[in-house]
């Protein structure tokens, strides 16, 4: 089954009850037994409903998996993998990555014995270099967030099962329509499914996806026992957003593509981040794990100040002021006050995270008129 016909018949059938073709918002928090222990597979709504059944029977078809497990968000996602790890685990993660992601590895689960060490996952041996018997994990974004930067899945897990380490990949920013990580040899991905499965800024759901059946069972024991489980409702909508993912980020993509290329050619900005530009890092990577080179961007001006910044940022109309990604509309965002705030400046320098950085969540409105947005905020 090829992924546009998944995406809208993977786990999906009709109610049995009424032939509803749309899986119906089972809004119950209990189901009747007909004795004690006997009922019909589902007992009580935090451990199991139907309508998040369906939804995590599509996403483990969507991600080449065999379980997905769903959460209330991204980063309680997140978090059930953490409690996978055991005081004095270390875990090695990409030094540029989501600041909600940072501040739960060093803010959370630091003081519980669990060290996270940041490096360029690109340096191989910097990377090898921090691994020691008490790593368990190697957290991956790719592309990363917010200087799209990209890393080699595969070489990283053939580096891990060498060394019995699992690796989680943080799927969010591509989507399992541009790239499929267990295929490359990923244990675990994981998607805030707020932004691209979800498509339309109106729900907030989270879901980590794996192969591996003692992984499944451990994510489902957590997910029931600590308890940050999401409503059918936001289920539903994750479900009606999924059915248009592929049209929708093709679009994306191909908005991207033709934005990056205006802004490099710009007078006012000084360099573009995106992962589709033959000069870029990590194109030859993309281009082999990627289907597309995505819907974000990422760009410097040179006149490297907040406020310059700000002035852009304050006088679009099309691209909204606002944080998260991967909705039908266009967000443009300020990394250092706004997503990466939780992230020391000194660190955020580091990896190139300037304060005048600017990200772009290109949408699938027409292209003319967001390049006209932007080359007026720039004016």
């Amino acid at each position: 089954m090829k992924f546009g016909t998944k995406v809208i018949h993977a786990g999906i059938e009709p109610d049995p009850g009424t032939g509803a073709v749309m899986t119906p918002i089972y809004q119950t928090s209990t189901y009747a037994q007909e004795s004690p222990g006997v009922h019909k597979g589902f007992e009580y709504a935090r451990t199991q409903n139907p309508t998040r059944a369906v939804l995590e029977k599509n996403l483990a078809a969507l991600e080449e998996g065999t379980a997905a497990i769903c959460f209330g968000s991204g980063l309680a996602a997140m978090d059930s993998i953490f409690k996978l790890l055991k005081p004095e685990d270390e875990v090695i993660s990409t030094n540029d990555l989501y600041g909600g992601a940072y501040r739960l590895m060093t803010k959370i689960y630091e003081p519980f014995g669990i060290k996270s060490h940041f490096v360029d996952l690109n340096d191989l041996e910097a990377m090898e270099a921090k691994m020691n018997d008490r790593t368990k994990l190697i957290w991956i974004e790719t592309p990363t967030n917010p200087m799209l930067k990209i890393v080699d899945i595969e070489k990283i897990c053939s580096i891990a099962k060498r060394n019995n380490v699992l690796v989680c990949v943080d799927n969010t920013f591509a989507s399992p329509y541009l790239q499929t990580p267990l295929t490359l040899g990923a244990d675990l991905v994981l998607h805030s499914a707020t932004k691209y499965l979800g498509g339309h800024s109106d729900v907030v759901h989270g879901a980590v996806i794996t192969n591996s059946q003692e992984l499944a069972d451990q994510l489902y024991f957590i997910q029931n026992a600590a308890g940050g489980v999401p409503g059918p409702q936001d289920c539903f909508l994750i479900l009606r957003g999924i059915k248009t993912l592929h049209l929708r980020v093709e679009r994306s993509c191909e908005n991207a593509q033709k934005i990056a290329t205006f802004l490099k050619g710009h007078a006012k900005v000084s360099k573009v981040y995106y992962p589709g530009f033959e000069d870029h890092p990590g194109h030859e990577i993309a281009k082999k794990q990627m289907k597309h080179f995505g819907g974000m961007v990422s760009f410097d001006l040179h006149e490297d100040t907040f406020e310059s910044a700000k002035k852009v940022l304050s006088n679009t109309h099309l691209f909204t002021l606002a944080e998260s990604l991967g909705g039908v509309e266009s967000l443009i965002g300020h990394p250092a006050s706004m997503t990466h705030a939780s992230i020391p400046r000194e660190k955020r320098l580091e990896v190139g995270l300037t304060d005048s950085l600017i990200r772009l969540s290109v949408g699938v409105e027409d292209v003319e008129d967001l390049i006209a947005d932007l080359d007026k905020a720039l004016g």
